[in-house]
């Protein structure tokens, strides 16, 4: 029998059902023993990238996924836009959940606490209004804690499910049962109370009400977690002209194949990658290569797809389309890095793994004892009961969310979004920033810098004025400044190489200094020097000349942002070494790291090669955070430990981001690692103490010494502990 030599395939799956981190573990643990498969499952984007020997079907992965109790969608079904769509039913769901049970809930918690608004028959309303929390709210819970049952595992949900329905099965048993039920009954916190006529709906209405709103603040972050790919897809052409025959179709993108040549017009985005076929200018690269000055192309050159054409019509020729293009493989290699992300677990899931299996055996344990010890029928429930209802995690849904909502809601006055818990973890680590430069460290905006002849930029900006070439633009802004400007006869633009035209009766001539050298305008030694100056410092250098001879040098850079040094500085104060990553030229990079401090400089890398550059950092053992804005930026932000997008770059950078600097200020940079490290630090301060609760409390409980009433007060005094300490982030400055 011959032996298959067919090459792996790869399949993607959309899982559904997961409600932590451990069930990505568990699902990917099951399809990596198939043999020939390797699978790697984000709980964050609730994708499964397998790949997997040709004889293991896609109906095989789906099948073993489902016999977890989990949901998987095959490639061959059309989820064209249901995925978004089913992110935003979940959310919606949790919001109407949530919604409820809290209007259910506040009455409940506030008739519990308050003695005085304790009318007759209280205690039975409470239990029609916290009945339905519990069940109803909490059904996920429910249902996920049987799933781990199944398959011998306990989590979070666990922990949750376990708790409130203890504390609501005691509560119907006492008041149908004992003497809690009883008209005129009071709900006082002591010690010494029979446990017979104290009832815990309260606790397990607010503990289903906490979760809730944490797992809806993370539903709703989850949700963004594939927006990188659907923002890479619009940035795109939706439509084309396309030449047949010498005439201009307009139609769908889509139906361009290799070979197609078709017309982009100044200010419209080219379709896919080509070559130009007709037709002479330039393309604004700068969202997909990060090149800061556009790019001048002519009959031969190669364009990108998703780049914008400026100052005149182009025809090109289609050379990739689909899949093969630039952009397809910067969104590709987004997927790539997203998938590739170590699986983080929720600080409280990794210890209630272990935790919840304990505090089941003592709470049998303590049954059983109390049983053969005292014989104690009553006793022996009240203790079980109450060392579940002391180990119910109240706490440990706060813990998180409360921190995160602080946290994050102090980051948004500060100009700093966070994406979510798991962004946190990676801000301890962090040893090494790279640095975009364009629209990061620079503003992405050209202007004339330097000295300037006032002269020379009136006629050159007179002449430029009529252009919609940034570099141009810049020209002409920067003469607009210094006066109105005069007006221009016979403005032409020369083959990209610049611009000619009649200013107060002077032939002036404006551009590269190939065109002067051409019309026969030789350049002065001080000229040359200006011209080699200019150069130096990362500038393009545009020569003006009129009536025959060469006048002045203008240099046309992309300017520094004032705060990028002191954000730099302030990087270096934190430990953090900085790099700056760009696809500009070795000469601008330089210029720009020399004002900015930065030693580390890695020029004319292309857009993929970034996420490579970030690969290599780490493979040298470093933590890395990625600082970028463009699409070029999208992957490496993606496969950086951290990655941080500025808020007034594209769509894309930001979603690929897990940080999103919304404030134009390079500082913001610090600012987030040490907001994101202040508020780890504090959700692990509430875990810590959240656990130190249950571990000193649970002893007594099972020891009879605290009944499921104190129970109750003590954990309703951990959940107010850990909230005070989350609302210490508020002072955070």
């Amino acid at each position: 029998m011959a032996t298959t030599t067919d090459a792996p395939t790869s399949t993607e799956l959309a899982i559904t059902g997961m409600t932590c981190a451990s069930c990505a573990m568990r699902i990917e643990k099951k399809l990596n023993r198939l043999e020939g498969v390797t699978a790697t499952v984000n709980y964050a984007t609730e994708n499964a990238h397998v790949r997997h020997s040709p004889d293991v079907s896609a109906q095989t992965l789906v099948a073993t996924v489902e016999g977890l109790g989990y949901g998987a969608t095959p490639p061959s079904a059309d989820r064209s836009g249901d995925g978004d769509d089913d992110g935003d039913a979940e959310t919606d769901e949790l919001r109407h959940r949530l919604l409820v049970s809290l209007v259910l809930t506040v009455p409940v918690v506030a008739l519990a606490m308050v003695p005085a608004w304790q009318f007759a028959d209280w205690q039975w309303i409470s239990l029609v209004l916290a009945a339905p929390v519990v069940l109803w709210g909490g059904w996920r819970f429910h249902r996920a804690a049987a799933l781990n049952l199944r398959h011998g595992t306990a989590t979070m949900d666990t922990l949750i499910s376990l708790g409130t329905l203890a504390a609501l099965a005691w509560s119907v048993w006492a008041l149908l049962f004992g003497d809690a039920g009883m008209p005129g009954m009071t709900h006082e916190l002591s010690f010494t109370s029979d446990p017979g006529d104290a009832i815990y709906l309260e606790t397990a209405a607010a503990v289903t009400t906490f979760v809730l709103a944490g797992r809806f603040f993370e539903a709703r972050a989850k949700r963004r977690a594939g927006a990188a790919l659907r923002a890479l897809l619009d940035l795109g052409a939706k439509d084309v002209a396309l030449l047949v025959d010498g005439t201009e179709q307009r139609v769908p993108a889509e139906r361009l194949v290799v070979g197609n040549e078709f017309v982009v017009r100044p200010g419209e985005r080219i379709a896919t990658d080509g070559e130009v076929v007709s037709g002479v200018g330039a393309v604004d690269a700068s969202t997909v290569t990060g090149e800061s000055v556009p790019v001048e192309v002519a009959p031969g050159s190669a364009v990108i797809g998703g780049c914008v054409a400026v100052g005149s019509r182009l025809v090109v020729r289609a050379t990739r389309v689909g899949a093969d293009t630039q952009l397809a493989r910067i969104a590709q290699r987004v997927a790539d890095a997203q998938n590739g992300k170590a699986d983080i677990q929720r600080l409280a899931d990794r210890v209630s793994g272990v935790f919840v299996p304990i505090v089941v055996a003592v709470a049998v344990l303590t049954f059983v004892a109390w049983l053969v010890l005292a014989g104690d029928v009553s006793g022996a429930f009240t203790a079980a009961v109450a060392v579940l209802i002391i180990a119910c995690p109240c706490a440990l849904g706060l813990a998180t969310p409360t921190a995160l909502m602080v946290g994050t809601g102090r980051g948004a006055q500060l100009g700093i979004l966070l994406r979510g818990p798991e962004v946190l973890e990676s801000t301890r680590r962090v040893d090494t920033v790279v640095l975009d430069k364009t629209g990061t460290l620079t503003t992405g905006e050209m202007r004339v810098v330097g000295e300037v002849d006032g002269t020379a930029l009136r006629f050159a900006a007179a002449v430029e004025d009529g252009s919609t070439h940034p570099i141009a633009r810049a020209i002409a802004e920067a003469g607009r400044r210094r006066g109105p400007l005069p007006a221009v006869d016979d403005a032409r633009t020369i083959d990209g190489l610049g611009v000619s035209g009649t200013v107060e009766g002077h032939s002036m001539l404006v551009g590269r200094p190939v065109l002067l050298a051409e019309r026969g305008l030789e350049l002065s030694a001080q000229l040359r020097a200006d011209l080699e100056a200019a150069q130096a410092d990362g500038a393009t250098a545009v020569v003006v000349g009129w009536d025959g001879a060469a006048r002045a040098v203008l240099a046309v850079a992309d300017t520094v942002r004032e705060t990028s040094a002191d954000a730099v500085a302030a990087l270096r104060a934190l430990g953090v070494r900085p790099v700056l990553l760009t696809g500009d030229h070795e000469t601008a990079a330089r210029a720009v790291a020399a004002q900015v401090g930065i030693d580390d400089v890695r020029a004319g890398v292309l857009p993929e090669q970034k996420a490579d550059a970030v690969a290599e950092l780490q493979a040298q053992g470093h933590a890395v955070a990625m600082v970028g804005d463009g699409v070029n930026d999208a992957a490496a932000l993606a496969r950086a430990d951290l990655g941080l997008a500025m808020g007034t770059g594209t769509d894309v950078a930001i979603e690929a981001g897990d940080v999103t600097l919304v404030r134009e200020d390079l500082r913001a940079v610090p600012d987030a690692l040490r907001l994101a490290r202040r508020t780890l630090g504090t959700i692990r301060g509430n875990l810590f103490w959240a656990f130190a609760y249950n571990v000193a409390a649970i002893p007594l409980a099972a020891f009879g010494l605290l009944n499921p009433m104190v129970a109750g007060a003590a954990m309703a005094f951990s959940s107010v502990f850990v909230v005070g300490n989350s609302l210490r982030l508020r002072r955070f400055s």
